[in-house]
């Protein structure tokens, strides 16, 4: 095929023009090189979208079994998106939002998934917290109305925040206490000792006055801040005393609790308070560093038996 010569120097270069045989050589194993990457990515794309599936846990569930309702067949199913592909973040189809701790529940699951579609929801919250307790959250229950509860008597805000309200506008259903006075009578928890009393009870003076040497005023709390402290959270807030202690040194405090054995989250609501009803299993839906402060009582006890 011919050479070129170069006179570098002293010395002659000689180069050899490429053959024929040797550029086909040369493109086959550029095509060898791109080929094998080509299924290497799609493998780990396939690989990726197997083990999400996994930890979703929707591939696991056996949906063959005579007791499945059939809402949660339909629920955990593959619904492709009406218009497309989603041009922002690419996906074709929704994806059930259950984990495999649902699949521990399975037979709990059915029975939380049997309603009439579009629908009233049954009046079985103490159910889907059952369920909440052993993991299998986000609950899949989408379909049906909850039920509504007139407000009455609510107060205007800061008012609220220390004036009970009518006892019609909680939920009772699964509790064994029916009014506040009963729960009043009770330890609920390590922090919960007549709780519910807001007007005359200890939660008149919690946070503001020290029962012993250990505890955290509210006023010092903020003082380490340096006026910095505008938005915080309180993980098992009881009734909320504490956010209103907060609201009242104009800091906002989302309060995290579940009803065991009381309605929590409605009496918070109730004080003008923002609940989130939420187990400590679950990634807590706020970005990292969003809040000033962050409290913690009783929520960390592990006090839940998950057996139940």
């Amino acid at each position: 095929m011919g050479s070129v010569s170069l006179k570098i120097g002293d010395g002659t270069a000689r180069f050899k023009r490429a053959s024929m045989c040797s550029s086909a050589v040369n493109f086959l194993m550029l095509f060898s090189v791109v080929t094998t990457n080509l299924f290497a990515l799609l493998n780990s794309q396939n690989k990726l979208s197997q083990m999400e599936k996994e930890l979703l846990g929707y591939k696991s569930i056996d949906l063959s079994g005579p007791n499945i309702a059939n809402e949660l067949k339909e629920f955990l199913n593959h619904h492709q998106l009406p218009l497309g592909k989603d041009s922002r973040t690419g996906i074709t189809e929704m994806v059930a939002s259950v984990g495999h701790s649902c699949e521990k529940s399975v037979d709990l699951l059915s029975q939380f998934m049997s309603y009439k579609v579009n629908g009233p929801c049954p009046d079985d919250w103490s159910l889907g917290q059952k369920l909440i307790l052993q993991g299998c959250e986000p609950l899949p229950r989408r379909r049906c109305f909850a039920k509504i509860i007139p407000k009455v008597g609510l107060q205007p805000f800061p008012v609220s925040l220390w004036k009970n309200v009518s006892e019609k506008i909680y939920s009772w259903s699964g509790l064994g206490c029916k009014n506040l006075a009963c729960l009043n009578s009770k330890k609920l928890n390590r922090d919960c000792a007549g709780c519910f009393d807001i007007v005359r009870g200890y939660e008149t003076q919690k946070y503001i006055k020290a029962r012993s040497k250990n505890d955290f005023l509210i006023d010092d709390v903020l003082a380490m801040g340096s006026g910095g402290i505008r938005i915080g959270f309180d993980i098992g807030g009881g009734s909320g005393t504490f956010a209103a202690r907060m609201a009242e040194r104009n800091v906002t405090v989302v309060t995290a609790t579940l009803n065991v054995d009381a309605p929590f989250n409605e009496f918070i609501a109730a004080r003008g308070l923002f609940p989130l009803y939420f187990s400590l299993d679950q990634r807590f839906p706020f970005y990292d560093n969003a809040f000033d402060l962050v409290h913690a009582a009783n929520g960390l006890d592990v006090g839940v038996d998950r057996r139940n």
